[in-house]
């Protein structure tokens, strides 16, 4: 959710703030501020209701003396509404010291009782104001001690938070801290970055640290120090961001989501990349870990959103290959229910930012309980990784539009190879039989780019046609159901319709009550050659559909004529292998949801309500 920026250095602080917000816009955010030590010495901090947009127009029309120290942020209301009171940065009682916080103080009531006591008051609803009025306190106590001051502070929070703090005696110091929320250093020549994410510095450098688990970061112009929360020196992780910032803009798209559509493509082929040589896969991330594959009796897949319907794509693949039992769960749930794991058990977590809270706590759990942890994830240097065993990543680069589109298939690319990965250490499949999925493998990026090149044209036309619509259902079998599963999700994100994705074998226990005249209906039809029982199944559910008025429009793969007379629309997709072709059916399904929210004039790279990473649970 919220986004947070920390600069330090010789430049205009107010523009390099102001630039690492708005790319970090993407994360969801009703509120925006900064806090900037002007070059007298002086704290001054604006900070509005609303767009990035607000808070730039009032600077504009009231400005604000420059410094070369700040922090910035973008924020998601939890406690107390989106109100100018309510945003980002809150100073302690005296003013002099400021502060941003992602995240929730789950002990924030009582720790204000405290102060309530003590005669301190509050200008805001927000648990953060708390936690700047406590760090100003502590200030005082430590007799003007910044760092001894955060370390007592943060010892006294419970939650998830990352805290960046500045304080206009201390000109050139930002402190930082984490417990449960991302936060990493930007490294530059003579200047210093903190962020919740790597975009929002990622124009200035691209060497990077990653903090760990309660952890305290002071940055200057000159270096960077960081320490557990009692104190002690910890060695950090360095790495370089392997993207630039124009892959980070639009550069002439309509919006980032159709960037990133267009960009399936490509996200699959630097997924496989490094990966697969001469018909064999093999992961170097994974390399010198056969013994935590040959172990396992089980593997549970963990992942929340998009990239559970991803999950679940992958159990079909992970199961046969590996001949292993796969299970997928919810990761809100999954620690919730006490699940039976232990040393035998795989426990694979997927996320596209790799901070996703319910998925960061079920795998803390899992490890608690003994299971072997491995991560898919698309952002380096990100927490869940970092809590993993092992990590998988999925190269897509960055994704800004919180519809998931190009995570998705590199998510399910990614599984694919691991599945083929622990398939050879295990030996469940001949070389040969590698060799012929990586064969296939190799040509999907080339069919996905058919489906744009070919069919993007005329479903656009088809939401256009549509845009009206209330409701519209999506069937699908096998690995066809998470597909509708996603088909329905994108809709609800960013057209605002009734959508719902049923598993076509279930028509007839519940859902063909919804089934009325002109209801538009999204069938993932399997393919004849590949599952021809599968096939006939799903073309009877289509009859039985249509039969009732339904309006059919199916996803089929080249050639099948078979669905031709019971639907009202053909969506034409290359010939693949039955694992393979949800690689290609979702990208019509992407595309149709891009083209129905565009139609209703709706913004589909920031949907209401709704935050590309989900940092609280």
């Amino acid at each position: 959710m919220c986004g947070i920026v920390g600069y330090v250095g010789p430049r205009d602080s107010q523009a390099i703030l102001l630039a690492g917000l708005a790319r970090l816009e993407y994360r969801g955010y009703d509120s925006a501020g900064i806090a900037v030590i002007d070059g007298d010495g002086h704290l001054g901090m604006r900070k509005r209701a609303g767009k990035l947009a607000v808070l730039r127009d009032d600077l504009a029309a009231h400005p604000m003396p420059d410094g070369t120290t700040g922090i910035g942020h973008t924020r998601w209301a939890t406690h107390g509404g989106p109100t100018d009171a309510n945003a980002h940065p809150h100073l302690a009682a005296d003013d002099k010291l400021a502060v941003i916080h992602n995240g929730i103080v789950e002990n924030y009531a009582q720790l204000k009782a405290g102060l309530d006591s003590e005669g301190y008051t509050f200008r805001s609803e927000t648990d953060t104001e708390v936690a700047a009025v406590l760090l100003g306190r502590e200030y005082l106590a430590s007799g003007g001690d910044l760092v001894a001051a955060f370390r007592a502070t943060v010892g006294r929070l419970d939650g998830a938070f990352t805290l960046l703090a500045v304080h206009e005696d201390h000109p050139g110091v930002v402190v930082g801290a984490r417990r449960n929320s991302p936060l990493v250093i930007g490294l530059g020549e003579g200047e210093n970055f903190l962020a919740s994410d790597v975009a929002a510095f990622v124009e200035h450098t691209r060497s990077a640290l990653a903090i760990g688990q309660d952890q305290i970061v002071v940055i200057t112009p000159e270096g960077v120090t960081v320490t557990d929360f009692f104190g002690e020196p910890v060695e950090v992780e360095p790495f370089e961001v392997t993207w630039d910032a124009s892959a980070a803009e639009k550069g002439g798209w309509s919006s980032f989501m159709a960037k990133e559509v267009s960009e399936e493509p490509e996200a699959v082929a630097n997924t496989l990349r490094g990966r697969i040589r001469d018909g064999a896969v093999s992961i170097p991330e994974l390399d010198g870990l056969d013994d935590l594959f040959r172990d396992i009796s089980r593997i549970v897949v963990i992942a929340a959103g998009t990239a559970a319907y991803a999950g679940m794509v992958g159990r079909y693949a992970l199961e046969q290959w590996t001949r292993i039992p796969v299970d997928v769960d919810l990761a809100h749930e999954f620690h919730y229910r006490d699940p039976v794991i232990g040393p035998d058990t795989l426990v694979v977590s997927i996320s596209q930012s790799g901070e996703t809270m319910d998925t960061l706590m079920a795998v803390k759990y899992a490890r608690e309980r003994g299971a072997k942890t491995l991560s898919i994830c698309n952002t380096q240097g990100a927490t869940i990784p970092r809590e993993s065993d092992a990590i998988v990543y999925t190269h897509a680069g960055p994704e800004v539009a919180v519809a998931s589109t190009k995570a998705f298939v590199a998510q399910i690319t990614a599984q694919y190879l691991l599945a083929l990965h622990i398939a050879r250490i295990r030996e469940t499949l001949s070389p040969t039989e590698i060799a012929q999925h990586v064969l296939e493998f190799e040509s999907i990026p080339e069919k996905i780019q058919h489906v744009l090149d070919s069919e993007q044209e005329r479903i656009e036309q088809l939401a256009h046609w549509m845009a009206d619509t209330r409701s519209v259902l999506f069937l699908g079998r096998h690995v066809g159901y998470p597909i509708a599963l996603e088909g329905a999700l994108k809709l609800k994100e960013i057209s605002y319709i009734h959508a719902e994705g049923f598993a076509a074998g279930e028509l007839k226990h519940g859902p063909i009550a919804l089934i009325e005249p002109g209801q538009p209906v999204f069938v993932v039809v399997p393919s004849p050659r590949e599952a021809p029982v599968l096939h006939s199944k799903v073309v009877s559910n289509i009859r039985e559909i249509h039969a009732r008025g339904a309006r059919v429009i199916a996803v089929a793969e080249e050639g099948d004529v078979s669905v031709l007379p019971i639907s009202d629309e053909v969506l034409r997709i290359p010939l693949a292998g039955a694992f393979f072709q949800p690689l290609l059916a979702v990208v019509p399904l992407h595309i149709f949801a891009m083209g129905l929210a565009t139609a209703k004039g709706l913004d589909v790279d920031q949907p209401r309500n709704l935050a590309k990473s989900v940092t609280v649970e």
